[in-house]
């Protein structure tokens, strides 16, 4: 009778490094030597030696090495940034910066949870990890989590940092330039601001920035009208702003994509044109939501992707026994040109 039983699986022994010394005809410390880079050895005999580790499929155990170097090549990366949107490009950039190094990063989400944060630091430190980068959702608030004489680096991007550390921010006032600078260009002259909620230190920063731009070009300023970071603000502004009580705007600079999204929504219900009466951009560069915007979304993109590679740059020199200045470091941002604020006038 045929059994139903499955075979065991037979899975094969890790190679060890003494076959590798004795398949390279070496010693086992010449062999560990070579592969750590280290001891004096001809180039040929070293090369030898990597290439049939390789060829056996030898891989180094990561804990001795770990405990030989005194370091675990592993970084821990904070965030409270429960969807991603911020925290998944800046670790990506991370990850980029570290991958070359062969550190490995850990993300942990502690919400905005004090006690939950404490046991995501805490298991950090007992996996004896080189370092922490803290990150958020917001630039002007603190991850509820002490990081100050942990006893390693900690580093903060997009989030508030603890006085005297490093931390690496997006520069949102030069981003609003950007966007209103090149509706400017474009040779619109009448710009209007529909932004967020007044709590937010980003709100004013880009409002200021808007003001700025406006009056070095000798163009009016209108008050920036501030709400919720929805597509839902956006549609209702646009009642606001289309009113008939005062002239209506030929541009709109929006503090996020989805309030943008629900700006040209309301435009075209409206049978307004986009772009060609009026002009539109949005910030964040989130491309699932410019992209799908029609006409797709220009954009004011705050290069999260690279904050984090230069985060993560700066932390390896920081583990590497490398000084670095503390302080805040603005990244600049850059403009995403889609379809939505249209060519030049009369061009």
């Amino acid at each position: 009778m045929a059994s139903d039983a499955q075979p065991t699986p037979v899975f094969a022994k890790p190679v060890t490094l003494r076959e590798v010394a004795a398949t390279a005809g070496v010693s086992v410390a010449t062999a560990s030597k070579a592969l750590n880079g280290q001891g004096r050895m001809t180039a040929e005999t070293r090369e030898r030696i990597r290439e049939t580790a390789q060829r056996l499929g030898f891989r180094p155990n990561s804990l001795a090495q770990s405990l030989l170097r005194r370091r675990s090549f592993t970084v821990g990366l904070l965030t409270n940034d429960t969807y991603g949107r911020f925290s998944l490009p800046l670790m990506a950039g991370v990850s980029d910066a570290l991958v070359d190094a062969g550190v490995s990063v850990f993300l942990c989400n502690v919400e905005d949870d004090p006690r939950l944060g404490q046991l995501h630091v805490d298991a950090m430190l007992d996996k004896r990890v080189d370092g922490i980068i803290a990150t958020g959702k917001r630039i002007d608030r603190h991850l509820p989590v002490d990081l100050s004489n942990l006893g390693i680096p900690a580093i903060y991007a997009f989030t508030q940092p603890d006085p005297g550390a490093i931390a690496f921010v997006s520069d949102d006032a030069g981003g609003a330039r950007l966007a209103v600078e090149h509706f400017c260009r474009l040779g619109r002259r009448r710009i209007a601001h529909v932004t967020g909620p007044a709590s937010f230190a980003v709100v004013h920063a880009r409002a200021q920035a808007y003001r700025d731009v406006l009056a070095e070009n000798g163009l009016p300023a209108a008050e920036p009208l501030l709400g919720s970071w929805s597509e839902a603000w956006g549609h209702e502004a646009v009642g606001t702003l289309f009113d008939g009580k005062r002239e209506a705007p030929d541009a709109v600079f929006c503090g996020n994509d989805q309030i943008a999204r629900g700006v040209i929504d309301a435009l075209r219900e409206r049978g307004i044109d986009v772009p060609d009466e009026v002009g539109v951009i949005g910030f964040d560069n989130w491309e699932i939501v410019a992209e799908a915007t029609r006409p797709p979304l220009t954009s004011v993109d705050m290069n999260l992707a690279a904050l984090g590679r230069e985060a993560g740059l700066t932390l390896l020199s920081l583990v590497g026994g490398q000084p670095a200045q503390p302080g805040i470091r603005k990244l600049p941002c850059r403009l995403v040109v889609r379809q939505s604020c249209g060519r030049p006038l009369g061009g």
